[in-house]
């Protein structure tokens, strides 16, 4: 049997969100929760699953009940889970949130913002490290995907992710790294731009929020002041919310403007896109076109009330993708859009020609090179 085409690894944990009768209601106040799961990597293996790829996902989950049920919601997804770890002395770690976003600054609670409490502290994953997690295992596909929150766990954690990035110069998989950025896990402030920047220097794919790297680098001048800041990575995405992204590689500069988007909720959306952008860099498409395919599974995400979203068939995603960029711009998806039918009559194009006038190298199987 073949090996992944993309590995995640992090911990996913147990989430508790509010039932219809607490919808609005702040957690205090909610009387019953629905249970879902949750965790930027796992979120990650499970979409590329769904779209057909070999996803594993590496993680250490308690040998209780919320980790049975972990381990089991991740794999219904298609996703490779033979390498989770069961830990008879520590617990899957769980956390209860509201509808909304996640803050990018401590203490923030804006309208817009989630109410979240984590219960993650000495969690199984929290353990992982270099001694227990097989090297082997998470080099085994062409895609390492990996996420500064895990740097955040622990001091094994982090020992763990600066081992896996440290390889011989061109061997091993493509290392992706998506920033994450979320301040109220990391325990002294001080060290979190200096360990994400290392991270991110030394990964081939990088994706960070420009709300991120204000946070967290003080960064404020858009992509070229980002790019300028992490020159390293063969391919730099950053993400711009609703106005949509860019992404800079050594070769060129591309601009992609995301599609209006009727919310649902904001949550899950940038994992999705991580997904939809690897996607296409595993079929070897053009840099526009990787973005438009991050953003259609971002909307895909942003129009479901969970973290989780079926990515939209293969045709559909292709035949938006390879829109002109008029058509692109008029664009507008809500709930239920990757089943409407409306979508048939779109002419199919080529998405290594989604827009003529930018020039890039189509040869991004392998951004190294």
């Amino acid at each position: 049997m073949s090996g992944p085409d993309v590995v995640c690894l992090g911990e996913s944990m147990v989430v508790l969100r509010p039932g219809p009768a607490g919808a609005g209601r702040r957690l205090a106040d909610v009387p019953s929760f629905d249970r879902g799961i949750g965790g930027a990597e796992s979120n990650v293996a499970c979409v590329l699953a769904r779209g057909g790829h070999r996803a594993r996902w590496i993680s250490r989950v308690g040998a209780d009940a919320f980790g049975t049920h972990l381990v089991a919601a991740v794999a219904a997804h298609g996703v490779d889970t033979t390498h989770v770890q069961y830990d008879p002395a520590r617990p899957t770690g769980v956390y209860f949130r509201t509808a909304g976003e996640r803050p990018t600054t401590p203490g923030a609670t804006a309208p817009h913002h989630a109410e979240t409490l984590y219960y993650r502290a000495g969690s199984a994953a929290s353990a992982m490290s270099p001694a227990l997690i097989p090297r082997t295992a998470a080099h085994a596909g062409r895609i390492l995907h990996l996420t500064g929150i895990t740097a955040a766990l622990s001091t094994d954690c982090l020992a763990l992710l600066r081992e896996l990035v440290d390889r011989a110069p061109g061997g091993g998989p493509l290392l992706s790294f998506d920033v994450n950025y979320r301040a109220a896990l990391w325990r002294n402030a001080g060290t979190s731009p200096r360990v994400l920047a290392e991270l991110a220097r030394a990964c081939d794919i990088v994706f960070v929020g420009e709300d991120e790297a204000e946070a967290a680098w003080g960064i404020d001048g858009g992509p070229d002041a980002i790019r300028a800041a992490l020159p390293e990575p063969a391919v730099l995405v950053v993400k711009q919310g609703a106005a949509g992204a860019t992404a800079h590689t050594r070769e060129a500069v591309v601009s992609m403007p995301a599609p209006a988007v009727d919310v649902v909720a904001p949550v899950g959306a940038g994992d999705a896109f991580a997904a939809g952008f690897l996607s296409a860099t595993l079929r070897g498409l053009p840099l526009p076109a990787r973005l438009r395919y991050g953003h259609l599974t971002a909307a895909a995400a942003l129009t479901v009330p969970g973290d989780l979203a079926e990515p939209p068939p293969a045709a559909l995603a292709d035949a938006l993708a390879g829109l002109d960029p008029a058509a692109w711009g008029r664009l507008r998806l809500g709930p239920g859009w990757t089943t409407d039918t409306w979508t048939k009559d779109i002419r199919v194009a080529d998405p290594r020609t989604v827009d003529s006038r930018t020039t890039v190298d189509s040869r991004t199987e392998d951004p190294r090179t």
